[in-house]
């Protein structure tokens, strides 16, 4: 799991976003059936070569361009075959996996693909260890062997069920073995891969993508070929050139005031729809158990009491995101509401009271919410200035709110400084694992001296290590309900996902679910 990766910009409501357009090949159709489109992404494509990109633009990139063993099926969040026939571990611990690749695979520039190329590619990310790379995500792989063209197999080091899941990512891209080196990043800028699309261009304003001829797999591409034009950092530009009809559709990331206002255009052949998918970004408070007040287990379930969830989603986000019970959002296998079921879905004051008062807490509750809005956004500020009125309004606690820029925020937790901070939280891959492994196993990303032997020690090993994801539903249950009862994290919201929409794009629905993939395919243009 990315060690940086909380602290990556949510993707979802009141951050910078990613638009898309339709224009491409201008005139239109393609031979194969589709027009082309234009996207254009305030995200930063940050790598084309996969053993380096972790970020959300240039996993886009990977997605289209290269594949993987394995791939997320649109609306699903199980992995299924894409470059393999099939993939299956052997025998019961869930640490040797082998696929047979498909008959035919061909890079975009004629190459076979073999399994000497999948064996090269995960030996060349884990051998770079780039430290804006994937290889963590990996680093369960013990050793891989290639016995014959179609074969490869995975030996890991522990039970890994999660496997499958990984490397469905982008992590899972593969590359062709004589176009990369073994040792070091490519560096000419271009990308060969045997996925739908292949990249013919990239510059610091756009890249663009066609067809890619040499592709074999289920997915049918609706349209001819994808231009993304780069808008760093530039809400009111995306805005801008969807209402003025410039692009045909924004995905991910306009304000959840312009997502509204957007809602609300209509005329003729000018209406603009907006869709919703479902998104598994999350947002928590965290609590540094070290801290002298935020350590303090009463005055974490007095806040738990307090905090109005919904009061936060709708009147900061209206309502682009939805209130979140768990630390495993809706959408994802055992999730739970294990914060509605303890500490309800209303505020309780005299509940929070009650807490408090049986610790022989009786002054107001001094804290400070920290918050980075430099990397969060303007909205996270407005967030923390209404969860810190929630708590004074009770009369039980005085809370401020010091918004720090990044870097220092980043130092400061590092340090142990802050009592109570932010988290926002991207999967890396759909499954239960990614949101709590990272949190609660060895080396974890919280950084708030929480370590509960349980989960580290039983029930983690014990989920790594069942293959059947619905046999692990039971410890994930256990797991959510011990953070409820503990506190160390107070989950907050789960974004949802949109797209802004004019007429003629369909197939947006499809880039709109749990797993995060943006599908390029499955757009058309009428």
């Amino acid at each position: 799991m990315r060690r940086n990766q909380w602290l990556a910009a949510p993707l979802g409501a009141a951050t910078a976003a990613a638009l898309l357009s339709g224009c491409g090949s201008q005139d239109g159709t393609a031979a194969g059936g589709g027009k082309g489109v234009v996207m254009g992404i305030s995200d930063k494509v940050k790598a084309t070569d996969p053993a380096s990109g972790y970020d959300p633009g240039s996993w886009l990139l990977f997605n289209n361009v290269f594949q993987s063993l394995l791939s997320f099926p649109k609306g699903g969040t199980t992995p299924e075959p894409d470059a393999a026939q099939s993939c299956n571990f052997e025998g019961g611990e869930s640490k040797t996996y082998k696929c047979v690749l498909r008959s035919g695979l061909k890079f975009s520039n004629g190459n076979s693909l073999t399994s000497k190329d999948v064996k090269y590619s995960f030996e060349r990310t884990l051998k770079i260890n780039d430290e804006n790379g994937p290889a963590v995500m990996l680093s369960s792989i013990a050793s891989i062997d290639a016995p014959d063209d179609k074969t490869v197999v995975f030996h890991l080091k522990t039970s890994d069920a999660t496997f499958p899941s990984k490397i469905a990512s982008g992590a899972g891209s593969i590359v062709d073995h004589t176009e990369y080196p073994a040792d070091k990043l490519r560096s000419d800028g271009k990308a060969t891969g045997s996925g739908v699309y292949k990249l013919d261009s990239i510059n610091d304003k756009s890249a663009n993508f066609s067809v890619n001829d040499s592709y074999s797999g289920k997915a049918k591409p609706k349209n001819n070929g994808v231009t993304m034009k780069f808008f760093t950092d530039d809400q009111a530009a995306l805005k801008k050139v969807l209402e003025s009809g410039d692009v045909d559709f924004a995905y991910r990331g306009l304000a959840a005031k312009d997502i509204a206002d957007l809602s609300n255009k209509t005329g003729g052949d000018q209406k603009i729809e907006v869709i919703q998918g479902t998104g598994a970004e999350v947002q928590h408070l965290v609590f540094n158990m070290s801290d002298p007040v935020a350590g303090k287990l009463p005055i974490r379930k007095a806040m738990a009491y307090l905090v109005d969830r919904e009061a936060l989603v709708q009147g900061v986000y209206q309502g682009t995101a939805t209130s979140l019970y768990s630390i495993i959002p809706a959408g994802i296998a055992s999730h739970n509401t294990a914060f509605f079921d303890r500490y309800g879905g209303s505020p309780q004051p005299e509940k929070a009271k009650a807490v408090l008062r049986a610790a022989n807490i009786k002054d107001k509750v001094k804290l400070t919410l920290h918050s980075t809005p430099t990397r969060y956004g303007p909205a996270m500020d407005q967030e923390f200035q209404a969860i810190a009125k929630m708590l004074n309004d009770s009369g039980l606690f005085e809370v401020d709110v010091q918004s720090v820029p990044f870097d220092q925020y980043e130092k400061d937790i590092k340090a142990g400084k802050y009592g109570v901070y932010a988290l926002g939280w991207v999967p890396d891959y759909p499954d239960a694992d990614n949101f709590t492994q990272p949190f609660f196993g060895p080396d974890n990303v919280l950084g708030n001296n929480y370590d509960n032997k349980e989960i580290s020690g039983t029930i983690i090993p014990s989920t790594s290590a069942k293959s059947d994801r619905t046999a692990a539903t039971v410890d994930y249950g256990r797991l959510q309900d011990i953070v409820a009862e503990e506190i160390p994290i107070l989950p907050l919201w789960q974004g949802k996902q949109y797209a802004v929409t004019r007429p003629n794009v369909t197939g947006l629905q499809w880039s709109l679910d749990a797993s995060t993939v943006f599908r390029f395919w499955e757009i058309a243009k009428g």
